[in-house]
């Protein structure tokens, strides 16, 4: 089994040092897959999957986003971007990754694969960066109605305003994730929407760098790259012949069981890009990677990812 290696490069916003884990196949790789993780947890949950894809002959590596894993500076900074412009920090340090697996990997195809903040984060990172990528792979979004939208977004101001950006915020939390639970009550955990693998859910509950209570400044930040990815003027500018391969449980409350993922499916088919695909997993919940049939998701991706590459 490949092994996982770890290095950092400097973000962005020029004060913090980026924690990337990365796995590399045996022989010449055929290509570049890139993680972008969700929020309240980091790149360690994705190691059977780097090492999955190295396997397969590709290079992959997965880093800490700010406010994330090992890429703070103490606990305290967990589920804390920046005081400004966090969210373009966050997409700029996959950017800044992006262009350093090019140049150690030069000549092969790249991939971005995000899952739930990650999604959004590959959206946005779609529009600010359209040719960059040979293709992209955008697991457990959605899209709620740009009312909610923006209700989220002008109360998570209103408590940053009052109680400042760094403040963790019990009802934003409960306004963000309360209700992904109710569909699976009796629950056995308050994490059970997460995926229907216990032994996954418990790792999650286990790790102090998972399921953290976020700070507003961080939701704030959400709101707004979830209002950005919404608008039809920024999904223009998503490349036309771009390869996008859209996958979720079809019991994953961030999609609402499906309807959101279809919902931005069928925005990018308007939009005019050509090449977009969507699978929805049946009875699986929000991490499909850790789901029962986690092995027929990664395969899944890796045969879309091999399909862009005879292209």
């Amino acid at each position: 089994m490949p092994n996982i290696k770890e290095f950092k490069f400097n973000s962005s916003d020029g004060k913090h040092d980026i924690n990337v884990r990365i796995c590399e196949p045996a022989g010449k790789p055929k290509g570049i897959v890139q993680i972008a993780h969700g929020i309240a947890e980091h790149s360690r949950r994705y190691e059977a999957f780097l090492q999955f894809l190295a396997e397969n002959g590709y290079v992959a590596a997965a880093n800490d986003h700010l406010g994330h894993g090992k890429s703070v500076a103490d606990d305290s900074e967990l589920g804390f971007f920046a005081e400004k412009d966090g969210w373009n920090y966050v997409v700029d340090d996959i950017q800044l990754l992006h262009k350093k697996l090019c140049a150690d990997y030069p000549g092969v195809p790249s991939f971005l694969f995000g899952h739930s903040m990650g999604s959004f984060l590959t959206r946005t990172y779609l529009v600010k960066y359209p040719n960059e990528l040979d293709g992209a792979i955008i697991c457990g979004t959605g899209q709620q109605a740009s009312v909610i939208v923006a209700g989220g977004r002008f109360l998570s101001a209103l408590v940053c305003l009052f109680k400042g950006r760094k403040y963790r915020s019990k009802f934003l939390e409960g306004l963000a994730f309360g209700s992904y639970n109710k569909e699976f009550e009796p629950i056995r955990t308050i994490y059970d929407w997460l995926s229907r693998n216990e032994a996954s859910v418990d790792d999650y509950a286990a790790d102090p760098l998972c399921g953290f209570r976020a700070t507003a400044g961080i939701f704030n930040d959400m709101m707004g790259g979830i209002a950005f990815v919404g608008k039809k003027s920024n999904i223009a500018k998503v490349r036309k012949d771009l390869p996008v391969f859209f996958i979720a449980g079809a019991k994953d409350p961030v999609g609402e069981n499906g309807k959101g993922v279809k919902k931005v499916y069928n925005v990018f088919k308007d939009a005019g890009i050509a090449d977009v695909s969507i699978k929805l997993y049946p009875e699986c919940r929000h991490e499909i990677l850790n789901e029962l049939n986690g092995d027929e998701v990664k395969g899944d991706v890796l045969a879309f990812i091999e399909k862009v590459d005879k292209k």
